[in-house]
């Protein structure tokens, strides 16, 4: 099976460098259309570049197709004006990779409430404004593929990254709803959770990891979550050329009832109510309360 992109045309975000260039560059190998957006800002979003433009050239050497755009994420003129320069160059837009992001780590006691912000508006509400964009158009294409960028920050936590892991699981808050309301027009909404040595993430490793986790291992893990068969809902992790699957899953856990002594029924049981090995993902919170209902009438013991 080949994975291509021929006639379609994908927007990434934050591609002038690191991972999203590593996706944009991917993408158009494949043969997609790339509008290629970055403020090239550093990490901590200071100071500018016209790195957008030289992914575009790297494209375009390549025999590829590309557009750079240099509009804000968290912007909304810029946002519109980024679907634009996507919608009159190419006439549609089938591929959406939020890749857009800043750090400002410091422990939780020593952070800034500004910096809390700045970050979970960048990242979340900068994947949430694109998305929120270019939704009614892959609506009435009756196809689309998004791609929020999680991190292993969100899912599992990491010293220092309180903003960034809050908005970082918060993503996969916002798929988790999007694969179930735009299932009946094809859009299928998936989060990339990746681990790269990049000018964002320098910091984080040791030198000699850079040859290992180069940003262009991670990147078939979005031609594949951008594809026609992809799945949707799904966390794929992926770092140095090795990728697994992520989940968020419940154990069965155990009727107690109602009372006063509730609480202590909890602690009483509680290596039965966090038995992992009675575990098991949902498709959708319904199928909780579902869960919930039937041992509470009585069905299920």
């Amino acid at each position: 099976m080949s994975i291509r992109f021929d006639g379609k045309v994908a927007i990434v975000t934050g591609a002038g460098g690191g991972l999203g260039r590593a996706h944009a560059l991917e993408l158009a190998r494949r043969g997609a259309k790339v509008v290629v957006n970055d403020l090239g800002k550093a990490a901590d979003g200071s100071a500018g570049s016209e790195a957008a433009d030289k992914v575009v050239a790297e494209i375009k050497a390549a025999g590829g197709e590309a557009t750079a755009n240099g509009s804000s994420v968290t912007d909304d003129a810029g946002v519109a004006l980024l679907v634009k320069t996507a919608m009159d160059a190419y006439g549609r837009i089938d591929i959406l990779v939020n890749n857009a992001g800043i750090l400002r780590d410091k422990s939780f006691s020593k952070m800034e409430m500004s910096d809390f912000n700045l970050v979970v508006d960048v990242h979340l509400m900068g994947s949430v404004k694109p998305t929120k964009a270019v939704w009614p158009i892959m609506k009435e294409q009756g196809y689309g593929r998004i791609i929020v960028t999680a991190s292993s920050s969100g899912l599992y936590g990491n010293f220092g990254q309180t903003n960034y892991g809050a908005a970082k699981l918060a993503l996969v808050g916002f798929i988790n709803t999007l694969k179930l309301e735009g299932q009946k027009d094809n859009i299928r909404a998936s989060a990339l959770a990746p681990v790269a040595f990049t000018n964002m993430t320098s910091d984080l490793f040791p030198p000699e990891a850079e040859a290992m986790f180069t940003p262009d291992s991670v990147s078939p893990a979005v031609a594949f979550l951008a594809s026609e068969d992809a799945p949707t809902g799904v966390i794929v992790a992926a770092g140095a050329g090795h990728f697994s699957v992520a989940k968020i899953v419940e154990t069965e856990g155990k009727f107690l009832g109602k009372g006063d002594d509730v609480a202590e029924k909890i602690a009483e049981n509680w290596d039965a109510l966090s038995d992992l090995s009675t575990s098991k993902p949902y498709f959708m919170g319904g199928e909780q309360t579902g869960k919930f209902f039937e041992y509470a009438a009585g069905k299920k013991s």
